[in-house]
């Protein structure tokens, strides 16, 4: 009678190409752990407060919210004036909707280096309450260390690169907590207790985070610097090129579209005033050194009715005609993007001639926005905010039993990867293709790959005591 199966030495020869594949798994795993965490805390600490950026903002704005007056409101228009001329050399972004009179008037500027500031503005004195710096507020702080470090475009690119290798990390982790041999679930859904705590805790945490840890970083990539960049070349050679991106691609691209924003803004004659005379609301009388330049803004009171009529999703953002657009815009500025709508008011009649909203963009444009709405907590309230809460805890729990293992494991004069195999494994075409695919589809991930993979080669041939130490030389396979 005939029999089918493996020859013993096929077997043998599988089960040590299975063990090599692990044991080289295992070493990629520790090597983009052991670059990540770093940068995988920033992002955790930094996510986690930026999730909460409503309730953070309402709560430094207590002392401006339903002031106390004296006498009654003075308009829009006057409180704008009065904010224009405590910030000279700025221009007006936009005067941000508020439905209580008795809330201090947010009035966003920028100059012509793109730093924002707001001005808040009393409503019944017109006094200055305060002038803050945009990028000094804890929110935005946090948004710019979660995107860059406040490093610029390198600390960007530096993050982007972490958060690629992050992604192999992930990955690789889900292969190595896949069950091999086990009995019962212990280690696998839930840490067993003794002194298999600390890997279980690892795994199961890494399993469970796995999911929303790769949709935070696969959605976060439109706005890096050199994925979204390539994103956004390669929209230019689509139908959709004359599509207008609603996002920034790193710290220069925010600047460079801020900058933007102070050209496109109407000039008015507070430019032209001296110190004294616009902090003393005088900037109206000053000499006009912009040629027929309005001297003050009017038709914020007319335009914010029809923007309360309109129930646009907070923040509303009022911003006044400019050279390059004829009518008023009212921009709903929600972080839930779905929700966002522009209303084009015409600024003599004060009705809406244009009406733009989700529903109008491109597909991958509600792909990205639905992913980004959801990335930063506001797609489904509290809820999202709370997931996205977890997932940064889960993240820091990795980070901290990652070093712990390390460090209890790591023996003396090396840097405690898992060494490599005698044989090393071959490797099948799916994973080839999967490492080619992560390679071009991650462009940081791809170069830095082949820097890693010359890098261990020069080591292995010519750098024996560093071969060693990284975990690069051989060891037989134990029997």
């Amino acid at each position: 009678m005939l029999t089918t199966g493996a020859s013993p030495d096929r077997m043998t020869e599988n089960k040590l190409d299975s063990a090599a594949l692990y044991r080289m798994i295992w070493r990629w795993h520790f090597y983009a752990g052991l670059f990540c965490l770093p940068f995988v805390t920033v992002l955790a600490l930094s996510g986690a407060v930026y999730l909460f950026k409503p309730q953070i903002d309402a709560f430094f704005d207590r002392p401006y919210t339903h002031m106390s007056l004296a006498d009654p409101a003075r308009s829009l228009d006057d409180q704008v004036e009065a904010a224009l001329a405590a910030a000279p050399q700025s221009r007006i972004k936009g005067l941000e909707l508020r439905y209580d009179p008795a809330d201090a008037a947010r009035v966003h500027m920028v100059d012509a280096q793109g730093q924002e500031q707001r001005v808040l503005v009393r409503p019944d004195t017109l006094q200055i309450l305060r002038v803050e710096a945009e990028k000094w507020r804890l929110s935005t702080l946090m948004r710019d260390i979660h995107g860059s470090m406040l490093l610029g475009d390198a600390g960007a690119i530096a993050l982007e690169l972490a958060g690629a290798w992050a992604i192999v990390m992930l990955l690789t982790g889900l292969y190595l907590w896949w069950p091999r041999n086990s009995i019962g679930i212990g280690g696998v859904l839930y840490p067993r207790k003794g002194r298999p705590f600390l890997r279980d805790l690892h795994a199961v945490t890494g399993l469970y985070v796995s999911f929303f840890a790769l949709f935070l970083l696969v959605s976060g990539l439109p706005w890096t610097k050199v994925w979204g960049e390539a994103f956004r070349w390669s929209r230019g050679v689509t139908p959709q090129q004359q599509v207008k991106m609603d996002w920034t691609t790193g710290p220069s691209s925010a600047k460079a579209q801020r900058v933007s924003a102070y050209q496109a803004a109407p000039q008015i004659s507070a430019e032209g005033s001296n110190e004294h005379e616009a902090h003393d609301g005088h900037a109206g009388h000053a000499d006009m050194t912009q040629g027929p330049s309005p001297e003050r803004i009017v038709g914020f009171d007319q335009v914010a009715a029809v923007a309360r009529d309109a129930h646009l999703a907070e923040p509303v953002l009022l911003a006044p005609p400019s050279p390059k657009n004829p009518n008023w815009l009212v921009r709903s500025q929600s972080q839930n993007r779905p929700l966002q709508e522009t209303l084009h008011v015409d600024p003599t009649r004060f009705d809406v001639v244009k009406r733009e909203d989700f529903s109008g963009k491109p597909l991958i444009d509600k792909v990205i926005g639905v992913g980004v709405a959801a990335h930063e907590g506001h797609l489904f309230g509290v809820a999202n905010q709370l997931l996205g809460l977890f997932t940064a805890i889960s993240f820091l729990t990795l980070v901290v039993t990652s070093m712990l293992m390390w460090l209890r494991r790591r023996p003396a004069g090396a840097l405690g990867a898992p060494p490599a195999l005698a044989t090393p494994p071959r490797l099948a075409p799916v994973l080839m293709m999967l490492i080619l695919a992560l390679g071009v589809l991650l462009p940081t991930l791809g170069a830095s790959l082949i820097l890693v993979f010359g890098f261990e080669a020069i080591a292995r041939r010519f750098l024996p005591g560093v071969s060693s130490w990284l975990g690069l030389t051989p060891r037989p396979a134990r029997g």
